[in-house]
């Protein structure tokens, strides 16, 4: 399966596999968007990851950790 920005909930269950350890309501876009790119299945343009996306895969994963 390949992950594109627009798998918002995808991103953020692997995320959150990924960095158990991390409070995603604390996380930082440059962070966040540099973790998006490293995910193993994830292809996509790394310029259409823009904040409104990025904001969306926050608010998914902070949903995904409680």
């Amino acid at each position: 399966m390949t992950l594109k920005w627009t798998d918002v909930q995808e991103i953020a269950i692997q995320l959150a596999d990924t960095h158990a350890q991390i409070d995603p309501r604390y996380i930082n876009f440059v962070d966040l968007h540099r973790w998006v790119l490293a995910l193993p299945e994830f292809a996509d343009d790394p310029l259409r990851g823009g904040e409104k996306v990025l904001e969306a895969i926050q608010a998914a994963w902070i949903e995904e950790a409680d």
